[in-house]
């Protein structure tokens, strides 16, 4: 399959995501029906030129089909129940780890089990419960005491709660496209238990060994080490985490296809020792258990799927170019889950990425100065290329201090990714027998974090906001430069910005994204 042809399929999929969005919950019976009579037709005509579009109408129905499905599951059982506002006993499964604040601990869960408590004698309360066929999430608010114990719990943990289900209201109502189908905003905590799954059980293992050395820091420091290590900025001082918004950094604090390839290089000299089929089942162990310790965030997503995806084709023996696995990765994704065009993450993330991917080598070719200068300029320029597009819709300007400041934090950056998994790990493998290992080995991390946190500060100060208008004039004149730039026979292949940075192979995922 080409990069085009990957690339049509993705926009196919998404495409079709949009359409059956626009025609609304349902079984998706008909749009099922004609997928697959558009696949039997492809079969039927596959040496013939018109195949191929039979193929895509098939495969835009099929995604349209996944959508209205999708929708029709937010008005399940649950969803009807929250109607009536009752009192429920419900046993939920944590998504995600709680978000605390001064007044309430609120995260994603999935209703394992619940029972309607109508003791309070409302009418229309109905009854019901048991056993939920399939997965229905809620937002999980507690309250009070249930807030305290709520806010110490981590994702994959069970949780026994009394409170009142209601449906998503004001802006509540952006999580459906999380897939939540109800609030329960709980009074009282009755119960709890640690993960079932093997795999959460290892990654919050894991999770508290990489992020030992930061409980003793203080709080910019540890937030910031928490969040470039697993996208983890829950205790991130809110301050900081504007200077980075407003210096173009916030990037830095969402986990991206970096994190994952630096993952695989430390698990690297252990993956050498297996065979083939071991490097492979070992690397896609080593992407998952990263993933849960991420939380499968939507970026994180974005770049699993991608490195999952570079593991398959390697071991295929048929090693694709990085264009190749961000459309197979976006197709797989949306597929799996339709709702994702909706969240403003994984669309920054794709968009990060592919203009990495298209961009940064031609920029690397013609901008002038030292390789490694200029290769991070062209990294920085190409991804704020890429995410324009969706990033002036969403908060109406972009800041040109990130491109300076992105240069001066990367390699911080990354020495503090790199240094700070291994460290975390001996650190906090070490703790019970030298207690004193971890915050020894925290030293440098907490160093290269306060250099992260005081450059996003003195950028913040000045971040040089361009709106819209001059924005997109912009772009326009860069695509224009860079395409007349072009000679003519300088392939990619053999001209200046074949830099083997930017291979896919060298990275593993095939994403050089920050």
């Amino acid at each position: 399959m080409s990069d085009v042809l990957a690339a049509a399929v993705a926009v196919t999929v998404v495409v079709g995501a949009v359409v059956g969005e626009h025609l609304g919950p349902s079984p998706g019976g008909w749009c099922l029906l004609g997928g697959g009579a558009g696949l039997v037709a492809a079969l039927g005509a596959r040496f013939h030129r018109r195949a191929g579009a039979w193929a895509f109408l098939a495969l835009a129905l099929g995604s349209s089909a996944l959508m209205q499905r999708a929708l029709d599951g937010l008005e399940g059982p649950l969803a009807q129940l929250a109607a009536r506002h009752p009192d429920v006993v419900a046993a939920v499964r944590l998504r995600e780890d709680p978000r605390r604040t001064r007044w309430n601990a609120r995260a994603m869960a999935e209703v394992v089990s619940y029972r309607a408590d109508c003791h309070g004698g409302r009418s229309g309360c109905g009854s019901g419960g048991g056993s939920l066929v399939a997965p229905s999430l809620v937002v999980v608010v507690g309250h009070g005491s249930a807030a305290q114990r709520l806010g110490l719990m981590s994702a994959g943990e069970t949780a026994v709660l009394h409170g009142r289900l209601r449906p998503l209201g004001g802006a509540e109502r952006r999580l459906r496209w999380r897939h939540a189908a109800a609030v329960i905003a709980a009074d009282d905590l009755l119960g709890a238990a640690p993960p079932a799954g093997t795999v959460m059980q290892m990654a919050n293992g894991l999770r508290g060994l990489v992020l030992s050395g930061a409980r003793r820091m203080p709080d910019t420091p540890a937030g910031l080490t928490a969040g470039l290590l697993v996208g983890d900025d829950r205790d991130l001082p809110a301050p900081v985490a504007e200077d980075f918004r407003a210096a173009g950094l916030s990037h830095l604090l969402a986990v991206s296809g970096a994190n994952v390839a630096l993952v695989l290089a430390l698990a690297g000299p252990a993956l050498r020792r297996l065979g083939l089929a071991g490097r492979f089942a070992g690397g896609l162990a080593v992407v998952s258990l990263f993933a849960a310790m991420a939380r499968f965030e939507p970026s994180v997503l974005r770049a699993s799927a991608m490195a999952g995806v570079a593991l398959v084709a390697a071991y295929a023996g048929r090693p694709a170019h990085g264009r190749r696995l961000l459309a197979l990765a976006v197709t797989g994704l949306v597929l799996a889950d339709p709702f994702l065009i909706h969240s403003l993450g994984f669309q920054l993330s794709v968009a990060a990425s592919g203009g990495i991917l298209v961009l940064a080598r031609p920029l690397a070719g013609r901008i002038p100065g030292p390789p490694l200068v200029r290769t991070g300029l062209a990294v920085t320029a190409a991804a704020q290329v890429g995410v324009a597009p969706v990033a002036l819709p969403a908060f109406g300007s972009l800041p040109l201090i990130a491109l300076p400041a992105n240069l001066l934090a990367a390699p911080a950056a990354a020495g503090l990714t790199l240094w700070g998994f291994g460290s975390g790990l001996v650190g906090g493998l070490l703790e019970p027998i030298l207690p004193v290992v971890p915050d020894v080995l925290a030293v440098p991390t907490g160093l290269l974090a306060s250099y992260l946190a005081g450059l996003a500060s003195l950028a913040a100060r000045a971040p040089m906001p361009v709106g819209p208008g001059v924005a997109w004039a912009g772009l326009a004149v860069s695509a224009l430069a860079l395409g007349v730039s072009r000679r003519p026979g300088r392939s990619a292949r053999h001209g200046p910005d074949a830099s083997p940075r930017f291979r896919a192979g060298r990275r593993g995922t095939g994403d050089p994204a920050p």
